[in-house]
């Protein structure tokens, strides 16, 4: 649900047709409101009486004016995300499509637009049928949507300028990453329960010498997402151990090793029947391209990719790699100071179920100066920016991760 839950939150047409649908019931409840008004003789002294013409020049106005302001704000959405990923990447563009504004500014036209045809239909006069019906409630409900729309018009405007701002664009790619990262690491030592009230350990979960069933891939494509509680309450159920081999990120293909499992600490176990075997993948989302929700290599890749742009000769914006450099600081600093990958999941007797294989912290780090190192030896304000972020990470690093730095500052001193 969660993963349909997303793509939904991605796509255009939900919001808009969840909205058009009750704009449509809206307006048919308050025709008979106003029918059973009219059928009791009485009226509304608040509202204006109206002609079945005035009626009808109102609707068609507010319904003509709502279409075609909707067929613009779109026109302007596709222009925006046309510009979008030409100057910073096509993956940016996922972005404006789950933006929520967007969504509810195209859903509010379109529903208004609706909303006035099905209460036109309802608007006749003595000549059309021998009785005249003018809904005054529905139409001046009409009226008020009609201003309601110029100010989401306005809003609309502001909120498109601000967003395609290159600021903007790191803001959100930002939060995404510091999203997967608190998903992905907990703090060095957990091995129960956090604060959520999810079960990890972060500690090394030997797998020698057991006997692994292989559950392979039925279809093609990239890891998005993977139900990881839904995993560990089936292996406790069965007394499994899930090893969890293709994480978010991973492209597959059809027949790939897509997990394994083994009955917990070579117990003997039956064999897990196939309705059990097509409920594992059905917990293994595959998509065409790559998401930034569980993938932590994808959402740190969209902020160098950003970096990485500003760098292009069309472009030469050196400021944007900068200003990536350091919002990357962000998420990486306490992930480099106090996390490490989470190795294991576990069910609610503290035992580890399911295996996931997270990426290293040192790894997201090479991803960050590697893009530096291959595409900013020419622009000293980004080396300068690389070499502040190697600054703070070193401010918290000791042990392994400390040596680690080292060869990356020797790397940056060559150039």
């Amino acid at each position: 649900m969660r993963t349909v839950t997303l793509r939904l939150r991605e796509s255009f047409w939900f919001f808009p047709a969840v909205l058009g649908v009750f704009a449509i019931v809206v307006a048919q409840l308050l025709v008979v409101v106003d029918q059973g008004i009219v059928d009791r003789g009485a009226s509304i002294p608040i509202l204006d009486a109206l002609s079945a013409s005035g009626g009808r020049a109102i609707l068609t106005t507010i319904g003509t004016a709502m279409l075609t302001v909707a067929g613009t704000s779109f026109s302007i959405t596709i222009s925006v995300l046309a510009t979008t990923s030409s100057t910073y990447g096509p993956r940016l563009v996922r972005n404006f499509m789950a933006d929520r504004a967007n969504q509810f500014v195209l859903a509010a036209f379109t529903s208004t637009f609706l909303y006035s045809i099905v209460v036109l239909r309802s608007v006749h006069t003595a000549i059309d049928d021998g009785t005249a019906f003018v809904p005054v409630i529905a139409i001046h409900v009409a009226v008020a949507l009609g201003v309601v729309d110029v100010a989401v018009l306005v809003f609309f405007i502001h909120h498109i300028a601000s967003s395609v701002q290159i600021t903007s664009l790191q803001k959100q790619v930002q939060e995404d990453l510091e999203t997967a990262v608190s998903h992905a690491y907990r703090f060095d030592g957990d091995s129960d329960r956090d604060g959520d009230g999810d079960g990890v350990s972060v500690q090394p979960q030997p797998d020698g010498g057991v006997a692994w069933s292989i559950v392979e891939s039925q279809s093609d494509g990239y890891v998005q997402s993977v139900g990881w509680e839904r995993l560990v309450s089936w292996a406790h159920d069965h007394d499994q151990v899930v090893d969890m081999t293709a994480m978010p990120g991973d492209h597959l293909i059809e027949g790939d090793c897509l997990l394994r499992m083994a009955p917990r600490d070579g117990a003997h176990g039956r064999p897990v029947p196939e309705a059990d075997i097509d409920r594992l993948r059905r917990m293994v989302t595959l998509g065409a391209a790559r998401t930034p929700f569980q993938d932590v290599g994808f959402a740190l890749q969209q902020l160098v990719e950003i970096a990485v742009r500003g760098l292009a000769s069309g472009t030469n914006d050196p400021y944007t790699a900068v200003s990536a450099l350091d919002l990357s600081a962000t998420a990486l600093v306490p992930l480099w100071a106090e996390r490490q990958a989470i190795t294991a999941y576990l069910d609610e007797d503290a035992v580890a179920r399911v295996l996931p294989h997270w990426p290293e912290p040192e790894q997201l780090v090479d991803t960050v100066f590697d893009g530096v190192l291959t595409y900013g030896v020419e622009h000293p304000i980004v080396l300068d920016a690389a070499r502040r972020l190697l600054a703070r990470l070193g401010d918290v690093a000791s042990g392994p991760r400390a040596v680690h730095l080292g060869g990356i500052r020797t790397r940056l001193d060559r150039v």
